[in-house]
């Protein structure tokens, strides 16, 4: 598939108190059309950091990062999905879920079908007019996924979006999301500490080094898809779960050392 994002020689540093403090440093990364990329790394290496700077949240210091434009140029270059779920609390999740498409100027009728079909994916049309504090976290969390992707971005950017939930509902979000992206193939750049996580849901594990941040090493996940949850009790998953291990831990009691 031909690159969707490419980011080249990143570089990120901030003004201190005490001078100057670099977060990410050289790193550069080629995201193909369609892909979903995870990236793991020790707390405070500069993860989210990087997926402001693609989603023009953040500024970088250096380098440049590029999100090659597709065919309809009426589609947003990116949607950004956080842990924290920003949805609006005033609005009923038909409107929270149309609302990209309203400030795109689409019509209520337009906007409000392509909306209850997302609901309808992410199995909560019936709720189409509560509003978020009628519902738990996990269902706001596929209510911001919903949004995002009912906007139809080029790529998608996931900061951590499963990482406040509960187990049991992180588990069933994450099978939901890997039906999703299987029905539409998005590209994805995805955030996460979990390496469970990572695995089931990636084409490619990106491993950043403690701070400063850069490229460590890149890992293929050459299993199956579909997937679904039980494929983390086999083998092959195992084996590349503690290959990943092995090479992340070395960063982080690198940033454990580094915070004595």
């Amino acid at each position: 598939m031909p690159p969707k994002v490419i980011a080249t020689a990143i570089e990120k540093v901030y003004e201190t108190a005490v001078g100057p403090f670099t977060a990410i440093h050289d790193f550069s990364l080629t995201v193909d059309d369609g892909e979903f990329v995870c990236i793991v790394g020790p707390s405070g290496c500069g993860k989210s950091t990087f997926l402001r700077i693609v989603a023009g949240l953040d500024q970088q210091s250096d380098g440049t990062v590029l999100i090659v434009p597709g065919s309809d140029p009426r589609k947003p270059t990116n949607n950004v999905v956080f842990q924290e779920y920003a949805i609006f609390p005033w609005k009923t999740l038909l409107d929270n879920v149309a609302f990209g498409l309203q400030m795109r100027g689409i019509g209520k009728a337009a906007r409000y079908a392509v909306a209850l079909d997302w609901l309808e994916r992410v199995g909560l049309r019936k709720f189409a007019h509560y509003y978020p504090h009628q519902i738990s976290g996990g269902m706001k969390q596929r209510v911001s996924i919903a949004r995002a992707l009912a906007n139809d971005p080029e790529v998608l950017l996931m900061d951590e979006p499963l990482g406040a939930l509960d187990a049991q509902t992180r588990t069933v979000l994450q099978e939901e999301l890997l039906r999703i992206w299987e029905a539409n193939r998005k590209t994805v750049i995805y955030i996460t500490h979990s390496l469970d996580e990572a695995i089931l849901l990636g084409d490619r594990v990106v491993l950043m080094t403690a701070t400063p941040g850069t490229c460590k090493e890149i890992f293929t996940v050459d299993l199956p898809r579909p997937r679904t949850i039980e494929l983390t009790g086999s083998a092959a998953y195992t084996d590349l779960k503690l290959k990943i291990w092995e090479s992340l831990r070395v960063e982080v009691d690198r940033a454990m050392e580094a915070q004595r």
